[in-house]
């Protein structure tokens, strides 16, 4: 594979991202942008974008991974996952470009990045988008984090001796006690209606409504992966999302928020290939 810079425009301000090619072959039709969630830029945590973008082009996918405005290289005004339409736009535009030989592109995301690569799909319907892969999505909020902490954590240590004992012999102080209160009256809110357009309504908008092919990824040991599960379990703008037809599910219960672990992380670059493969 061979790598080159790629510098394109977002309405007036400049954007770096790096082109991984395959350098002999029958290149694939489908290309995968790699969207960066923030705070961070393109090489990711543990350069986990750089080494999937190298990944992927050794084995005919080329890939793009880029810093979309205020991150990394790029100039622009600070914003964060809700407000990056406009620069995966853009980069599509720029990868297709670069790579005639390309059809369509599909989008890889982790975390918020996963959360913008759908909300991309509710705001645009972008034919150009082959499919989607979110890797443990974002969809927090102060209700479902606790709801999150509640039923994966305090439940846990209620049953636990060992809490008992420091309870009774005052090694759980009040302090404790009151975040465990205000968790339980955040999450008895967590199922309620709120506005239907809320940035998670709107990521199963994009997701059901694209019809567009996706693999979901999700993490065992991630408390971002957990609520995010629990969240489609109770909201009714994701009834039946994770069990259709056009989703393909792993679930890697060793893994952590990053796939930091090589093991784990060489998992997903099999399955982000695997997965490309279908498109």
């Amino acid at each position: 594979m061979k790598e080159s810079v790629l510098s394109f425009d977002c309405e007036g301000e400049p954007l770096v991202g790096i082109l991984a090619e395959p350098s002999e072959g029958a290149p694939s039709e489908v290309g995968v942008l790699i969207i960066v969630g923030g705070p961070q830029y393109r090489a990711g945590s543990h350069r986990q974008f750089t080494l999937l973008a190298r990944h992927l082009a050794s084995n005919g996918f080329a890939a793009l991974r880029f810093d979309y405005r205020s991150m990394g290289d790029s100039g622009g005004e600070a914003r964060d996952f809700l407000g990056v339409d406009a620069d995966i736009a853009a980069a599509i535009t720029a990868f297709l470009a670069a790579r005639p030989a390309l059809k369509r592109v599909a989008l890889w995301g982790l975390c918020d990045a996963a959360s913008a690569a759908l909300l991309y799909l509710d705001s645009t319907r972008d034919p150009r988008v082959a499919g989607v892969a979110l890797l443990n999505p974002w969809v927090r909020s102060a209700a479902s984090l606790a709801q999150t902490h509640v039923k994966h954590y305090y439940w846990r240590r209620l049953r636990q001796g060992e809490f008992w004992r420091k309870l009774l012999g005052g090694g759980v102080g009040l302090k404790a006690m009151r975040t465990l209160s205000s968790n339980l009256r955040l999450a008895r809110g967590a199922g309620k209606a709120s506005d239907t357009r809320s940035f998670q309504d709107r990521m199963a908008a994009g997701l059901r409504d694209a019809r567009a092919p996706a693999l979901l990824i999700l993490s065992g040991d991630d408390y971002t992966a957990k609520e995010f599960i629990d969240h489609c379990a109770t909201a009714q703008a994701w009834a039946g999302l994770l069990g259709a037809g056009q989703l393909r599910r792993v679930d890697l219960a060793a893994a952590d928020h990053t796939f930091s672990d090589l093991t784990q992380a060489a998992r997903v670059e099999a399955e982000t290939h695997n997965w490309l493969v279908t498109l």
